[in-house]
This record gives structure tokens, C-alpha cells and sequence, in this order.
């Protein structure tokens, strides 16, 4: 029988908490530690695969994401035997994709090496902005030159590399951030993350927001203008959105990635990590203590999920729509409507094909560039109980 989280398949991620400072518009479960047990944290992760390998066997895994907080102060050591114990537990794909994260700062060249012999087979930088007065206002703790110099040692350790950047910024114009965005492209091998700043509560700079005391953000309509311009430069140097906020040559984009976009499964191991894993024929939503402290001492006793809910076919729906809206080859309504038990509404996909919202063909529907720029107004739309 093929369960549907075969259409995505089957990926794991792996959350480092620690960062070297807390970015003020960070609001992922990212920690500032001055001491870090690394031997326990590895016990810990490796009991945490081998519990999922009794929960789901019989399976291809196709990548591994190291994400955080920065993992690129995980010793080398530990990413070799995490992987080492990956291979034990599941066969991997022929085109199996690793993936680390790595902030400037952290990077050295011995290490980027020694990440590699572990197993690596991709590097995810970082550099958020070309321009070291907003790095600085975005609480960074490397300049553009060590950017720059870490982006050189990934290029000559891996083939596959990868760098965020985010605009509008405070005080950026239109033609300040083209600027920035060419030298991108000169720089960039397959495949960028491209992100507009986005102000969220329980930050420092959500914090400062409500204050009143964030000055210089664009308007929505010169955000609107940044976005229309990312869209048509990258498309103009080969590297085509693939997802909202991330471009890549084909065959460059980021597997791991595809497999949140395309609704497969993905096992979640460490703080405040999610999952959506098959289980006895059930999708269950997953979730495992926030506290990094918590979380290890769960963890070594095989406690650290602190839910694990089944997810009814509805749900899986909406969040396959949720998920599959924002990848550039959109949804199968086929099967939307399989798990959904009834298709999406035929009148409001007229309507949003009218007003050039999204497209349908070959039985997928799909935004258009028009479509992702307002992609939460189009979901709500389509479902809205969301």
C-alpha cells in the first residue's frame, strides 16, 4: 500500500539550539549558552534516531537538515556519528541530500572540512546582508568580509552551497537592494534564500515595534516593489523562485525543503523541533520540548515528544495546501481530494483564476507570481478556516 507521505517522502531534522549572540529578529528556539556538554547532546541525539528507527522502518531517507540556532558550532565529531548511526538505521537515496547551517562567524576551514568527511554535502550560509552597517542593525556578529571569506571555504569544501539574505531592510531602497541582490547573483552558485524582513512578537525587534521605536521599514508597496524585482532579476540570472523565498538552477533546489513543500514525512529531533511522521498507517503531528535544558533530560529517557497528535484527513489537507501553495509546481487535486474527502471548491478556484491569482493545468493548481506575493490572502480563500 502507498501511504501519501510517499508523494514527499521521508527526511530528518535535526535542531541545534546555541547561537553565539540572539538575533533581535529571531524568533526561532535558538539559545545563548556559555557551556555546552557536546558528548551528552550527541548521546542524546543518537537515542533520539534510534527511537525513530523502531518507529518507522522499512524506509528511504532522503536527507538529513541540520538547522538551529547555529550548527555550525556542532563539533565535527558529533555530525559524523549522527550520521553514522543515520546510515545503520536507514538506507538513503541515491541523490541523499545532508544539509548544515552555518553562520560566518563560526566558520573555519578545517572544520568546513571535517563537516564535509562526516558526510555533508551542503552548506546553507548565513550572511542576511551585504552591507555591514545593516548587519549591525540586524544583530549580526560577522562583517561582510567574513562573509565573504566563509563563503570561499564552503565553495572550495562543498559542491552545493547555499546563502540567505533578507531585504527590506530599515532605510533600504529599491535601488540599494538591487545593488545588493546583483552582487548575489555574481556570487551565488545554485541556489539563494531570499526573505523580506518579517517583524515578529516576542522578538527584540517585534519588541521595539510595538514601541514605536523600529524606524525606517518600507511601505508595503516598496516591499511589494522588492519582492517583483527579486522575482525578475533572479529569473533573469537562471536561479527561478522555486518557493516563495528561495531560487535555484534546476536540479539545485533544496531537497530537504521540497520534502516540508511536497507534504512527506520528517521525523524532528531536538528543542522545539516538529514532525510530521507515518505511523501504523497514521500521519501524526508531532512536537518535543522547547527548554534545551528540558529537552536533553527528556531526551535521555526516550521522553522528549510532548505530543504527538493524529491528524485527520481535513487536516492533512490544509496542510498539504498550506505547504504545496508555495513551491512554483503548487498542488495535485487529486490528492487534496483524497485526503480531504471532497475536492477544493470549484467556484473559488473560478474566481481566483479570473483576478490571475493561480493557474490550473495538468490536474495541479498553482499561484502565480501575483498569487505568492498575497499567497495568505489566496490559502484563506481556498480554506477559510484557516
Amino acid at each position: 500500500m502507498v501511504e501519501d507521505w510517499q508523494n514527499g517522502g521521508f527526511g530528518l531534522y535535526i535542531h541545534w539550539p546555541f547561537c553565539e549572540a540572539k538575533c533581535p529578529y529571531c524568533d526561532f528556539n535558538s539559545h545563548v549558552a556559555r557551556e555546552i556538554d557536546q558528548s551528552r547532546w550527541r548521546t542524546a541525539y543518537l537515542r533520539e534516531i534510534d527511537r525513530y528507527a523502531r518507529d518507522l522502518p522499512d524506509r528511504v531517507l532522503n536527507s538529513v537538515f541540520f538547522g538551529g540556532g547555529t550548527p555550525s558550532l556542532m563539533e565535527p565529531e558529533t555530525i559524523a556519528d549522527i550520521l553514522d548511526a543515520v546510515g545503520r538505521s536507514w538506507p538513503v537515496a541515491n541523490d541523499f541530500e545532508v544539509t548544515l547551517e552555518a553562520n560566518p562567524g563560526s566558520v573555519e576551514a578545517g572544520r568546513f572540512r571535517a563537516y564535509a568527511d562526516a558526510g555533508v554535502t551542503r552548506v546553507s550560509l548565513g550572511v542576511q546582508a551585504l552591507n555591514d552597517n545593516d548587519l549591525r542593525r540586524l544583530g549580526r556578529v560577522h562583517s561582510v568580509n567574513e562573509a565573504l571569506q566563509a563563503y570561499d571555504i564552503a565553495r572550495k569544501n562543498f559542491e552545493r552551497v547555499s546563502f540567505d539574505l533578507i531585504y527590506a531592510r530599515q532605510d533600504q531602497s529599491l535601488g540599494s537592494w538591487r545593488e545588493e541582490l546583483d552582487r548575489a547573483l555574481d556570487m551565488a552558485v545554485d541556489h539563494l534564500s531570499l526573505y523580506q524582513l518579517t517583524v515578529e512578537g516576542g522578538t527584540a525587534f517585534g519588541d521595539r515595534y510595538a514601541a514605536g521605536k523600529l524606524k525606517g521599514l518600507p511601505t508595503d508597496d516598496l516591499a511589494a516593489e522588492m519582492y517583483h524585482l527579486t522575482q525578475d532579476a533572479c529569473d533573469a540570472a537562471g536561479i527561478p523562485a522555486y518557493e516563495v523565498s528561495n531560487h535555484a538552477k534546476p536540479g539545485s533546489e533544496s531537497r530537504h525543503n521540497l520534502i516540508y513543500w511536497n507534504y512527506g514525512d520528517y521525523a524532528g529531533i531536538g528543542p522545539g523541533a516538529h514532525g510530521r511522521i507515518t505511523s501504523g498507517g497514521q500521519r501524526h503531528a508531532t512536537e518535543t520540548w522547547l527548554q534545551p535544558d528540558r529537552w536533553l533530560r527528556e531526551a535521555e529517557e526516550g521522553n522528549s515528544e510532548t505530543r504527538r497528535t493524529a491528524l485527520s484527513g481535513p487536516a492533512q489537507a490544509g496542510e498539504y495546501l498550506l505547504m504545496g501553495l508555495r513551491v512554483t509546481e503548487g498542488v495535485d487535486m487529486n490528492r487534496f481530494a483524497q485526503l480531504n474527502g471532497a475536492p477544493l471548491d470549484r467556484g473559488m478556484l473560478e474566481h481566483l483564476c479570473e483576478i490571475e491569482m493561480i493557474e490550473i493545468e495538468h490536474g495541479r493548481v498553482r499561484t502565480t507570481l501575483s498569487g505568492r506575493a498575497v499567497l495568505n490572502a489566496v490559502i484563506t480563500e481556498l480554506l477559510p478556516e484557516v
